[in-house]
């Protein structure tokens, strides 16, 4: 197993988990490689630490770091964006769990519900900006939020 530390040209840093260096390459060409915050495909190689695994460490005492330990990012240190990501993350698979993908029909069905022709509920969907600030002037709460595309398919 060959896990390789990614990054896409708009800077998201991920971590990608190939077979080998050849699959790697062959899914790179075939465009299956994408980031996960924004599906872009023209993805980077960036230089990874190995891990070693050399045994079993004893349990650390209470009350201390182990000695070597890296210290734990924060919202304002170097791991912010790291950090941000990740709650990115959870968040938008949260909003796919929890809501229904109408797909290009979101502006239709929005007005639906707005107008009591069709139960409330939560959903999501493609709307163009324009639809999107026309249901807002209609008094339709509409929140952006990209979903990459990765995320709305199954894992193989």
């Amino acid at each position: 197993m060959k896990v390789l530390d990614l990054k896409c040209r708009q800077a998201h840093c991920f971590e990608g988990w190939f077979a080998s260096e050849t699959d790697f390459q062959a899914q790179m060409q075939r465009g299956l490689v994408q980031c996960p915050l924004c599906g872009d495909t023209q993805v980077d190689k960036q230089l990874s630490v190995p891990r070693l695994n050399l045994g079993a460490k004893a349990p650390r005492a209470a009350g201390g770091p182990d000695e070597g330990s890296l210290p734990v990012a924060t919202p304002s240190g170097e791991g912010a964006p790291a950090t941000l990501q990740g709650a990115w993350l959870a968040l938008t698979r949260k909003i796919i769990a929890h809501t229904e993908d109408v797909g290009d029909r979101f502006a239709e069905e929005a007005r639906r519900m707005h107008s009591g022709e069709a139960q409330e509920r939560a959903i999501r969907g493609q709307a163009s900006a324009a639809e999107a600030a026309q249901l807002r002037a209609e008094g339709i709460p509409v929140i952006p939020w990209m979903v990459p595309q990765a995320l709305k398919e199954t894992l193989q």
